[in-house]
């Protein structure tokens, strides 16, 4: 903001590096699960390994807790003023 960021833009940065970092954690996330349910169905009764209520909710879940995580601090953090931010230093 010290060099002419707007708020909106700020935010919306913050929240999609945050969102990009989240959605490679549920790719990795995903296949892990995919190869554990598989080895663990042998051993587990009525359980499909690929439950995609469970995974596609799960996911949901994921994505909104991040955004939230994302979207609340760099809320708060856009209104700072930044000749104050820089004093502060």
């Amino acid at each position: 903001m010290a060099l002419g960021a707007q708020r909106p833009a700020l935010t919306s940065m913050f929240v999609r590096q945050g969102l990009w970092l989240t959605g490679i954690g549920i790719a990795c996330g995903l296949v892990v699960a995919f190869v554990t349910m598989r080895l663990m169905s042998s051993i587990l009764f009525n359980v499909s390994p690929v439950d995609p209520i469970t995974y596609a909710t799960i996911t949901a879940g994921v994505l909104a807790t991040a955004w939230f995580a994302c979207y609340l601090p760099s809320r708060r953090a856009a209104t700072v003023d930044p000749v104050n931010a820089l004093r502060a230093e």
